[in-house]
C-alpha cells in the first residue's frame, strides 16, 4: 500500500480507522517556519462531525500531538511528524461484515489486494478518518502559503441537484475565501444552505444518503510554476485530491463545460493590468499547459453519496461466495461534502507548497 505523496513536499499518511491512532509525515518542509497551532486547530476543527444531525455521531477530539520537526514555535526543516489518537471506535458494528462486501467500498478489492490481511474495521486504512492527518499537513502548508501571501479557499458548490453560488473566476479575493471558512455550512448562500440542509436531513431520515461537489479556489499564487509533463499543476492537485475518500470526479476551469463552448468562447483573451498580464476570463481555470497563469487557480472535486446506509442492500460474502442481503451498522454521514471542504482545501495547499518548492527557492 502506498499512502505517500513523493513531491516537492513529502507526505506519508499512516493508521487505520480503529486502529489506535492516524497520522502524518511531512518531509522536506521549509526551515523557519512559525506555525500558529490554535490555527491548526482551527482549520481541523472545520472538518470534526457536527452536532446538527449533519454528520456522523463518531467523537473525536482530533488533537494532533507533534512528535518531530517543531521546535520554539518554528519547523526545524526535519520530517514534521504528528499523531491523532482514535478514541471512540465501536469495532463491534463491523463484526458481522468483515467478509461481506459493502457496496461503494472498498471490502472486496482491498481483500484481493492485500491477501486478506488489511484491516477491515471502519474501512481500516480507506476510511474517510484517514483524511484527518491529511488536514493536519494541509494547515501546515496553508500557513506556510499565507507567509508569501497565497490564500486558499473553498465551499460547497452542490449537494445533489441543489446548487450553492459560484466563486468569481477572475475577481476573487482572499478575503472571500477566509469570509467562507468561518461558515459553520461552509456555503456562500444562506438560501442554498438552508435547501441543502433540509435534503441532508431528509436523506438521514431515509436511511439513505447524498453526495455534491466542492469548489476550491487560490489567489496569490505566482505565475510560471508547474512542470510539464507529468508534473503539471493539474496533475498534483488531481493526485491529492483523489487521496480523499469519495471523491470520484475533478474539473479545472470551465472543466466539462468547454466542451459545449467554440474555441472562440473557450479562450481567454489576454491583457495587461497594473504593469501585469492578465486573462479577461479564466475558463482555464489559473492553469494552461500544467503552468500557473497568475489567475485564480479553481477546480471543482466530486463526492459520491456516502456508501454506508442503513437500508438493506444485496451484496456477497467473498469468503463462502455465497450471495447476502447487508445492512451496515455503524456511524455514518449522510453526506460528507460539508465535511470534504477542508480536506480540498488540503490537498489544494499540499500541492501547491509542494510545486513551489520543486520550481523556485522559497
Amino acid at each position: 500500500m502506498s499512502s505517500l505523496f513523493n513531491g516537492g513536499i513529502k507526505v506519508s499518511l499512516f493508521g487505520e480507522s480503529h486502529g489506535k491512532g492516524i497520522g502524518v509525515i511531512l518531509d522536506n518542509l521549509p526551515a523557519g517556519e512559525e506555525l500558529d497551532l490554535d490555527k491548526i486547530a482551527e482549520f481541523m476543527a472545520r472538518r470534526a462531525p457536527k452536532k446538527d444531525g449533519m454528520s456522523t455521531t463518531r467523537s473525536e477530539k482530533d488533537i494532533p500531538e507533534i512528535l518531530s520537526g517543531l521546535y520554539n514555535g518554528k519547523t526545524t526543516g526535519t520530517p514534521l511528524c504528528a499523531v491523532i489518537m482514535n478514541s471512540d471506535q465501536h469495532s463491534s458494528d463491523y463484526g458481522n461484515i468483515s467478509h461481506i462486501a459493502r457496496p461503494a467500498h472498498a471490502d472486496y478489492t482491498g481483500y484481493l489486494r492485500y491477501n486478506g490481511a488489511n484491516d477491515p474495521r471502519g474501512g481500516g486504512h480507506f476510511s474517510g478518518r484517514i483524511t484527518a492527518p491529511l488536514v493536519f499537513a494541509g494547515a501546515v502548508c496553508s500557513q506556510i502559503l499565507e507567509h508569501r501571501g497565497i490564500t486558499t479557499g473553498a465551499h460547497i458548490a452542490s449537494v445533489k441537484n441543489i446548487k450553492d453560488e459560484s466563486f468569481d473566476p477572475v475577481n476573487i479575493t482572499a478575503e472571500q475565501l477566509e469570509a467562507v471558512k468561518s461558515r459553520s455550512f461552509p456555503v456562500l448562500s444562506n438560501e442554498a444552505e438552508e435547501k441543502m440542509r433540509e435534503l441532508i436531513n431528509s436523506a438521514r431520515e431515509s436511511l439513505d444518503s447524498v453526495g455534491g461537489v466542492v469548489e476550491c479556489a487560490a489567489v496569490g499564487f505566482p505565475a510560471g510554476i508547474g512542470s510539464p509533463m507529468m508534473d503539471g499543476l493539474e496533475n498534483i492537485i488531481s493526485r491529492l485530491v483523489f487521496a480523499i475518500p469519495a471523491v470520484k470526479g475533478i474539473e479545472f476551469g470551465n472543466g466539462f463545460g468547454c466542451t459545449e463552448l467554440f474555441g472562440s468562447e473557450n479562450n481567454d483573451a489576454f491583457a495587461m493590468k497594473d504593469g501585469a498580464v492578465t486573462t479577461l476570463t479564466n475558463n482555464h481555470g489559473g492553469i494552461l499547459g500544467g503552468i500557473s497563469s497568475g489567475m485564480p487557480i479553481i477546480f471543482r472535486a466530486a463526492f459520491k453519496p456516502t456508501p454506508s446506509i442503513a437500508r438493506p442492500q444485496k451484496s456477497v460474502d467473498f469468503k463462502t461466495m455465497t450471495d447476502e442481503e447487508l445492512i451496515i451498522k455503524g456511524r455514518h454521514d449522510p453526506c460528507v461534502v460539508h465535511r470534504a471542504v477542508p480536506c480540498v482545501e488540503s490537498a489544494m495547499n499540499i500541492a501547491l507548497l509542494s510545486a513551489l518548492i520543486d520550481n523556485i527557492n522559497i
